[in-house]
């Protein structure tokens, strides 16, 4: 403890010491449970999903252009999300996030099928909300139909117009000229990269290291819809297994299809080569301490112990001491005087 001794004025009224006490005591971090994760997971994806298939849907009612409002609610509901339950299971919302985030050493691996099991059952919550208030009569879907929102006039096909395809079922094949189709090949490439680049950005700013840390659900919620407006042509912007089954259960038999061909492995396997990449060139050490910030020396000159603890805390208070009960200066006002310690 360090003394800031000030000389008392002219007045001899009370003189203010500034003390400032340090201590250090451990902290115990204790982790949710597995039920408050999983739980923090269904809630997250159903808000993911929600968000973008519910854009997606609710706007082929009014014939607007859906790109944009869809990419931004999904970045945006992501955001939210990861900000409001993130510290809760990490806020994955995705099963290619969490085998990513497995792989790179960042997930207990006996969390992954929990994980996903409650990121599939989100996105089917999700998808049964959305079909419970899609309009069902048949006028709408007739218009829908006659304004070429949608191949045909069933609720299939509502569902279908939000599902992940390639191909003769790729969003832009039926708006050029000639029905131009991307290949599997390159629904594939695309949505395996586009998911690396959005693990290995989730991995980034979550790292203990980054300084990036307190903008994490903005800079992954604007990265994702950044993606999802590159993707959005070709696939529909998927890289998220839990997004695309939720569509594609209720949509028309090619959906399901395809999300066994491409949807449900592309994803998860640019999700392990980010988690690979992570472990190879990112990965935080088991101790990394360089700068000491973790470890304190308590105890006195002659055995001075050094301990680990989980956070030190700094207190400051002010203690006003009347001058009458300090020590009389002594008579070499101009002398040193030895701190107190």
């Amino acid at each position: 403890m360090s003394q800031d001794t000030t000389a008392p004025g002219a007045s001899g009224g009370p003189v203010a010491e500034d003390v400032t006490v340090a201590r250090a005591e451990p902290v115990a971090v204790v982790q949710p449970g597995l039920l408050a994760r999983l739980g923090a997971e269904v809630f997250g994806t159903f808000v993911l999903v929600l968000a973008i298939i519910g854009v997606a849907l609710y706007l082929r009612f009014t014939n607007a252009g859906i790109v944009l409002p869809v990419a931004f609610a999904g970045g945006v509901a992501l955001a939210g999300a990861v900000a409001a339950v993130g510290h809760v299971s990490g806020g994955h919302f995705n099963p290619a996030v969490t085998l990513g985030a497995a792989i790179g050493g960042r997930t207990a691996w006996r969390d992954v099928l929990p994980y996903w099991l409650a990121q599939l059952v989100g996105g089917a919550l999700a998808a049964l909300v959305l079909l419970a208030t899609t309009p069902q009569g048949q006028a709408q879907l007739d218009w829908l139909a006659q304004n070429q929102l949608i191949a045909e006039a069933t609720r299939g096909a509502v569902f279908s117009s939000t599902a992940n395809g390639f191909a003769e079922h790729s969003p832009i094949s039926g708006l050029t000229a000639g029905n131009l189709e991307f290949s599997f090949a390159s629904a594939l490439l695309l949505e395996v990269i586009g998911t690396a680049v959005f693990v290995g950005i989730i991995l980034g700013v979550t790292d203990k290291r980054a300084s990036t840390r307190g903008v994490a659900p903005f800079a992954i919620g604007l990265s994702y819809t950044a993606l999802l407006l590159v993707a959005a042509p070709v696939t529909n912007g998927s890289f998220n297994p839990a997004r695309s089954l939720a569509a594609a259960i209720l949509a028309q038999p090619w959906a399901l299809e395809q999300f066994w061909q491409l949807f449900l492995w592309g994803p998860l396997l640019g999700a392990a080569i980010a988690g690979l990449f992570y472990r190879a060139f990112a990965f935080a050490p088991v101790h990394d301490d360089l700068l000491g910030e973790d470890q304190v020396v308590v105890g006195d000159d002659d055995g001075a112990d050094v301990v680990e603890v989980t956070e030190v805390v700094e207190e400051a208070e002010e203690v006003e001491t009347p001058a009458t009960e300090r020590p009389a200066p002594t008579d070499d006002e101009d002398g040193p005087r030895n701190p107190r310690v």
